[in-house]
């Protein structure tokens, strides 16, 4: 007997390495896998389980009964910001990127993200869709963490920084910043790189960012996704094609879905559904066209549906399923030390985090951050947010918008009954909180400072700058559609930092280079169908930066007009613009490239 159990002992030592061998093949980590997808200008309405009572979302509906919701759940009104708190845990007033353009849609070159904790920690990390927190270096999405990027560039397709002729059908998107023609709907393109990337690295721990550019405008989409809606259009909500595009997405979301169960990655991969901002077009004032669950607002506005949207969670090896509500307050800033602590990443210590961590809200504990205060200071501006215009903070059901108009949410979700002349030591108290947050803002660095993009790094042989993202005081422009037409716009400044020394060359353009055309004249590719062409009719091009002020004449038929200067490292503040007689506005297209 004591032969054979010894036998039996050094069977097992031998065996065991290899038994652990087999085990490691079919089950190589256990760290989550996470999905996060963030769909654009989709509201807390835009929903069948929400209660829409048109729109079909079978899919989400699914996911939605599988999954935690955090039903007090609030971002930013507006893309950027909102993308800036979801990537850095901070407030966007903290991290510099506040607006979705003049300067202030980048996120600043010292600034780490999620992917950039996921990626020290192991992870694959790919990204797909929309970024809109800088276009060129240090701020692109392979400059804060992520290994593979596709993306559309700026913030939306077929504006003015993207690539020229876009209309969200085989479109040509930036791979790794390599520009490449796809095939197919955007939306389905995100989804199937999504998958690909997924199955390339399903032995590893992925991090997989998905944020579409549906369902924002312009609404492109098949009509077969469309063509349900058409009948109640303008009747009982503003757009078949904008609830076509939500169609689409829930269309992918459950073909993602299946994915994930025939590679059998469903059980330990976390699945975060969220919309970035309100929706589109929220509901008519006396809520006769439109769904909105019952809130007041829209994208864009402070109050609730503005700024509150779903946010659905799903782990079922974390026990994190089952479809339960969870109703605490809790925002955007929350995603990445929430998402730390489950997949147990180590975090570095610079990370100046305003979120906290809603594990314990998310398994249904108590939770000690039931009392906090939460901000929204909404500023489409380069200038920082006024302290209180423009704003909604809210405690428990508390919001008190614009610094002076108090609700109680839960009794009055429309908003209609101004109560701070009843409670106006509520309004004191989140002032006070307000006045401490802004001046804690006001020493930071991205508070006072633009996000400058580097010229003449060996990360970026040229860098592209449009008008679009130009500093300046006149209304925002951001249509390739306003450039085909010849839009005069004075915003004409760039935050830039000069790498090194050296003979830089500046070209100065009216039209992108991928369709190229004389200053005053029409691109080669004069696409009718897609808008209305207009001329132009400057006689020179002034730039300006280092204190230094340089013009040339624009020569017939010149596509570009150039500019080569011996440049010191250093930042500066520089300035483009067409003139024409007395009237100067600013250039279209920049293209910069350090010679030697």
């Amino acid at each position: 007997m004591i032969q054979r159990l010894k036998h039996i002992t050094i069977y097992f030592l031998i065996m065991a390495p290899l038994l652990w061998s087999c085990s490691q093949k079919e089950k190589p980590y256990t760290k989550p896998n996470v999905i996060f997808i963030l769909t654009d200008d989709q509201g807390i309405g835009d929903l069948g389980c929400h209660g829409n009572p048109w729109l079909k979302t079978p899919n989400i509906d699914a996911f939605y009964q599988e999954s935690v919701r955090l039903t007090d759940f609030h971002v930013s009104p507006v893309c950027t910001p909102t993308r800036s708190a979801f990537m850095t845990g901070q407030y966007p007033i903290n991290n510099g990127a506040w607006a979705t353009f003049k300067g202030r849609a980048t996120l600043h070159e010292n600034t780490k993200t999620i992917a950039d904790v996921f990626k020290a920690n192991g992870y694959q990390t790919g990204m797909f869709g929309k970024w809109h927190l800088g276009n060129n270096y240090p701020s692109r999405p392979t400059d804060k963490g992520f290994q593979k990027a596709i993306h559309h560039q700026f913030g939306g397709i077929s504006e003015i920084t993207d690539y020229w002729g876009n209309d969200y059908f085989d479109d040509v998107y930036s791979k790794n910043n390599t520009p490449q023609q796809f095939e197919g709907y955007c939306t389905d393109v995100w989804f199937n790189e999504t998958k690909k990337f997924i199955k390339a690295n399903k032995n590893k721990p992925f991090f997989v960012y998905l944020p579409t550019n549906a369902a924002h405008s312009p609404l492109n989409v098949a009509e077969k996704y469309a063509e349900p809606y058409k009948n109640l259009e303008g009747k009982a909500f503003p757009s078949a094609n904008f609830y076509g595009m939500i169609a689409n997405i829930d269309e992918n979301i459950g073909q993602l879905n299946t994915f994930l169960k025939e590679q059998n990655l469903i059980e330990n991969t976390i699945v975060i559904f969220a919309t970035d901002n309100g929706g589109q077009f929220g509901n008519s004032p006396d809520n006769t066209i439109g769904y909105n669950m019952g809130f007041r607002g829209q994208k864009g506005d402070i109050e609730e549906a503005g700024h509150r949207v779903p946010f659905f969670i799903r782990w079922p090896n974390g026990e994190i399923e089952g479809g339960t509500d969870v109703n605490v307050l809790a925002a955007h800033i929350d995603l990445l030390p929430t998402l730390s602590n489950l997949c147990g990443l180590t975090l570095p210590e610079n990370m100046n985090m305003d979120g906290i961590d809603l594990s314990n809200a998310i398994y249904g504990k108590s939770d000690s951050n039931t009392n906090r205060t939460v901000f929204v200071h909404n500023n489409q501006d380069w200038k920082p947010p006024h302290p209180t215009a423009k704003t909604c903070i809210m405690k428990g059901n508390w919001r008190l918008l614009h610094g002076k108009e108090l609700y109680d949410i839960q009794k009055d979700p429309l908003q209609n009954n101004d109560i701070s002349d009843e409670f106006p030591e509520v309004v004191h108290h989140l002032l006070s909180e307000n006045k401490d947050f802004i001046e804690k803002a006001q020493q930071r660095e991205e508070y006072n400072n633009f996000a400058y993009e580097v010229i003449g790094s060996a990360n970026q042989e040229i860098t592209k700058l449009t008008i679009q993202n130009a500093i300046g005081d006149h209304g925002p422009v951001w249509k390739q559609e306003q450039i085909a037409k010849g839009i005069y716009n004075k915003n004409n400044q760039y935050a830039l930092e000069f790498s090194e020394d050296g003979k830089y060359q500046i070209s100065c353009r009216r039209w992108p280079i991928e369709n190229s055309g004389s200053i005053t004249g029409m691109p080669k590719t004069n696409a009718e169908y897609l808008f209305n062409y207009k001329t132009i009719s400057p006689d020179k091009i002034r730039i300006a930066l280092f204190g230094e002020t340089y013009e040339k004449p624009i020569h017939a038929d010149a596509e570009e007009v150039l500019f080569e200067l011996n440049l010191e490292a250093g930042k500066t503040l520089f300035t483009a613009d067409f003139m024409e007689g007395d009237k100067t506005y600013g250039v279209y297209y920049i293209y910069v490239k350090k010679l030697i």
